[in-house]
């Protein structure tokens, strides 16, 4: 496993990790990433339930043992494809501000707000804004 031995170029603070030259993705897997084009197998576990079109971004284990208690709160809803975090910088913001993104959206979901974060998301996908 690479991963620990990169841990070095983790460029997000908090457990989230991320890398904008990770050497562990093929050039092709770099264009999928920057095109979020990677993101599309997971409409199908959009239609079989497993997740939403909207709604915080599906956690990674490894990084969910390091949560603070407060931050879990984010796993009380199911998982989506796009979400304030992704129309709202990505890979720009803390992992802080991603998770009380994930938090305001848990707590002011509404169909209204699927509705917004939707149409932002189209923008952000053909911008790439913090993509990486």
């Amino acid at each position: 496993m690479l991963k620990p031995s990169l841990y070095a170029f983790n460029e997000m603070d908090g457990p989230a990790f991320k890398m904008s030259h990770d050497p562990r993705v093929t050039p092709i897997g770099r264009m999928l990433r920057r095109t979020s084009l990677d993101e599309l197998p997971q409409l199908w576990n959009i239609l079989k339930g497993e997740m939403s079109f909207v709604g915080p971004r599906p956690a990674v284990v490894d990084e969910v043992a390091q949560y603070e208690p407060w931050q879990r709160r984010r796993l009380s809803m199911t998982p989506g494809l796009t979400c304030l975090w992704q129309v709202s910088g990505r890979n720009e913001l803390t992992f802080e501000e991603w998770m009380r993104l994930d938090l305001e959206y848990i707590d002011n979901w509404s169909l209204w707000l699927d509705v917004k974060i939707a149409v932002r998301t189209i923008p952000a996908v053909l911008f790439g804004r913090g993509a990486r």
